[in-house]
């Protein structure tokens, strides 16, 4: 280890500052662009020993777990709480503008659909148990270290004001000190709790979560790696006026505002159109919404989730024709024959993008698609397979649902 002093050029895509120094850049974390600091490096990674010239975009960290005098450690879940508003929504703008630019692509790029503390309603925490407590945070970034949290700023009240509550229902469902994780999503009827990598659950953990749950009030459902445990109420969740009952488990939107906002591009952008295929669909997201408007054909891989949207869309009146259809469409995209059935299509894959999908989109007639991404990197490729058929990318929006963090959404809109 060595100690130099670094001047901050830039932010790196993962929110580090990035110094460039003999041998190469060094990733420090928690530092801006501007700023000046005697750095103790390690290789290419480098931790603020002490700072000399600070950036006017600093700003306190409104969490007493961020940063690297954290209480009881430095929460991995938030990169970016000392930078100013301004300068973090450019950066998180600037994350969908360089990845097109990578491929080549430089279409209009909308500013981006900010996001606010408390909106989150589903968060994932990490917990394990000690010889002195129950640790719920998030793991220390680049490290098992859990911090356990009092207070979550990205969070809804709802499942701050249940801190308590999470922990007495992580304690009854351990079965040893090694850790494992739960995600908890508020729901219109309570907390879906769902636990993965509790190891043998057995029935002495099914009797301690059942009698902890009856004397707690605000939990809807607990269940262990899929496998429900006890729901005192069915959750629902609401696609605009839709009622679903997600699977255990099973994929949401983090938070609403960001869902809302990606739903209204998205059927802005299909206009017209008649009929739609909804790749990737999930528990309906977008589809139970189109429906309003036009027919619908789901498309999804996993079982539990279109049944789900399949139930919703059974049991709502007004919403046009939904058909669905479980297909692994990494393995087995629509072909171009199938698609040219639709005006429309929309995709939304999970990170790795929907490289093949698009491939035989390209080949398809279909004159609008829009592209929902969590990742712009594999958007920027998909896209470029698209351009490079013609389609033209009307408008990209950036849109961010993860506060603080270097991940961000877009919604493209294309049409040939």
């Amino acid at each position: 280890m060595t100690t130099e002093t670094l001047t901050i050029a830039r932010l790196g895509s993962g929110g580090d500052g990035i110094a460039e120094a003999a041998g190469g850049p060094v990733y420090v974390p928690f530092t801006l662009p501007g700023e000046t600091a005697a750095v103790a490096r390690v290789k290419n990674h480098g931790t603020v020993m002490s700072m000399s010239v600070v950036s006017p975009e600093r700003v306190e960290p409104p969490c007493v777990h961020f940063g690297p005098d954290g209480r009881n450690g430095t929460c991995g879940g938030c990169t970016l709480q000392h930078a100013s508003d301004a300068l973090y929504h450019d950066f998180k703008r600037s994350l969908v503008v360089n990845a097109l630019k990578a491929k080549g692509l430089a279409p209009e790029v909308a500013p981006l659909v900010i996001a606010r503390p408390g909106e989150r309603r589903r968060v994932v925490f990490t917990v394990r148990r000690t010889e002195k407590e129950m640790l719920l945070g998030f793991n220390q970034a680049g490290s098992h270290h859990i911090v356990s949290i009092e207070h979550c700023p990205i969070s809804s009240d709802g499942i701050v004001s249940m801190l308590a509550a999470i922990r007495r229902v992580a304690a009854a469902i351990a079965t040893s000190a090694e850790p494992f994780r739960v995600t908890v999503l508020e729901t219109l009827s309570g907390l879906d709790l769902a636990f993965e990598g509790v190891k043998k659950v057995g029935d002495k953990e099914r009797r301690a979560v059942t009698e902890c749950i009856l004397s707690l009030r605000g939990i809807a459902r607990v269940s262990s790696d899929g496998e429900v445990l006890i729901e005192p109420q069915k959750p629902v969740i609401d696609f605009s006026g839709v009622r679903v009952f997600p699977p255990a488990g099973g994929f949401t939107q983090a938070t609403k505002p960001a869902e809302d906002a990606m739903a209204d591009l998205v059927l802005a952008a299909l206009g017209k159109a008649r009929r739609v295929a909804d790749l990737f669909a999930g528990s309906g997201t977008f589809a139970l919404r189109i429906a309003r408007q036009a027919k619908v054909h789901a498309v999804e891989g996993e079982e539990k989730a279109l049944k789900a949207l399949d139930q919703a869309a059974r049991n709502t009146q007004g919403l046009k024709p939904v058909t669905v259809e479980r297909r692994d469409l990494f393995r087995r995209p629509l072909m171009a024959s199938e698609l040219k059935v639709f005006d429309a299509v929309v995709f939304d894959p999970p990170r790795a993008g929907a490289e093949d999908q698009c491939r035989e989109l390209a080949r398809s007639g279909v004159k609008t698609i829009v592209a929902v991404s969590c990742n712009p990197v594999s958007l920027a490729r998909d896209l470029a397979i698209l351009t490079a058929a013609g389609y033209r990318i009307r408008l990209v929006t950036p849109i961010d649902q993860f506060l603080w963090s270097a991940h961000v959404e877009a919604v493209a809109v294309l049409e040939k």
